[in-house]
């Protein structure tokens, strides 16, 4: 009856966006971690109270903050004593970095294992939440002591890298707009992250390449008609496409903001308004300029009996991922609309620093 650890993972990311801290172990060390956006004043006063804390950011972040990332990718931020819970959400949190910029200066450590410090902020972007971690060391025996999840790094890095597999729970028929004759196929991942959809148009022949689409769920753009961006349009535009030839499949994937959540993605627009671009934005918040897994959608593909698309995209690092993962693309086909002033910005921004192709 036992959790496995996928599960021990699913509870951690949930602990950790509820405000809960979590244990991670390597051989005989320990560590506690918190999200520094859930975090409340008395668990960091009870952090604080077991030793010397860090705060785990990327190196992103550090490079904005102009703290020194020994760590490469992550950057160990002491914690100075008596901080106040606002200095640490300070640190985290860009929004106000215009407003306030004096956080430093600030001291990283350097030597020393930063693998511990480097899963908390991993399970923090898993988790949807800004990619800070609060970390101190304690004793292997404190999750045991304080009833709190434990997971364990070494055995938790492969999960961690690989794709989530897919499990398929059900397929219906779904009448559209864009094509009466589509179903609409649930696949929920095994580590208990968001389901991700696969709308198959017509009756697609397997044995010749079908009309694809991975689309990243856009929920300002497909449901409220956001003109900040182009996902609204294209959504329709190749739904309708496939319609009109009678036969494909979208891939509806929920991977919201560039794979960093609805609630990071209104926090990059927040920055966007302060006239940071897309990428900008993303890098001052601790992120990379995309966070999405299209594994996933190859996945699906290969569920679903495909072994070949023509791809409706503009973005060339899902072509090769599609190459990388098994799936031959025959021919990418442009998807050129919802251009407006609003997202004119954004759409140059794409091409110039992400290369898509317009």
């Amino acid at each position: 009856m036992r959790p496995d650890l996928n599960e021990t993972l699913a509870r951690a990311r949930a602990d950790l966006r509820m405000g809960v801290p979590v244990v991670l172990t390597s051989g005989e060390s320990a560590v506690l971690v918190g999200a520094a956006e859930t975090i409340a004043a008395g668990r960091l006063a009870g952090m604080t109270a077991l030793g010397d804390v860090d705060l785990a950011i990327t190196g992103r972040r550090a490079e904005t903050l102009k703290a020194r990332a020994y760590d490469g990718d992550i950057a160990r931020v002491a914690v100075p004593n008596g901080a106040a819970l606002s200095w640490v959400q300070g640190v985290a949190d860009p929004s106000e970095d215009l407003s306030k910029p004096m956080k430093g200066p600030l001291m990283t450590r350097r030597g020393g294992d930063a693998g511990l410090h480097r899963l908390a902020v991993i399970l923090c972007k898993g988790a949807r939440l800004l990619p800070a971690a609060l970390v101190v060391q304690v004793k292997p025996d404190f999750a045991a002591v304080e009833a709190l999840v434990s997971v364990d790094a070494n055995a938790a890095a492969p999960f961690l890298e690989a794709a989530p597999v897919l499990r398929h729970v059900v397929s219906a028929r779904v009448p559209l707009r864009a094509a009466e004759d589509a179903r609409l196929h649930i696949y929920r991942p095994e580590d208990g992250s968001e389901e991700h959809y696969a709308i198959e148009i017509g009756r697609p022949d397997r044995a010749k390449p079908v009309l694809a689409r991975l689309h990243s769920a856009c929920f300002t753009g497909d449901l409220l008609g956001s003109l900040k961006c182009d996902c609204g349009p294209q959504l329709n535009a190749a739904l309708m496409q496939m319609g009109a030839e009678g036969a494909g499949v979208l891939l509806y994937l929920q991977q919201e903001g560039r794979g960093i959540g609805l609630a990071n993605k209104m926090r990059a627009y927040a920055l966007q308004d302060q006239g940071f671009d897309t990428v900008e934005a993303n890098h001052r918040l601790g992120f990379e300029d995309d966070e999405r897994d299209f594994r996933l959608g190859a996945q699906i593909l290969d569920r679903l009996g495909f072994g070949a698309v023509r791809l409706m995209t503009n973005n060339p690092a899902k072509l090769a991922m599609m190459a990388d993962c098994g799936i031959a693309v025959a021919e990418r086909v442009p998807l050129k609309v919802g251009e407006t002033p609003f997202n004119a910005r954004y759409l140059a921004v794409k091409a110039e620093k992400s290369g898509h192709l317009f």
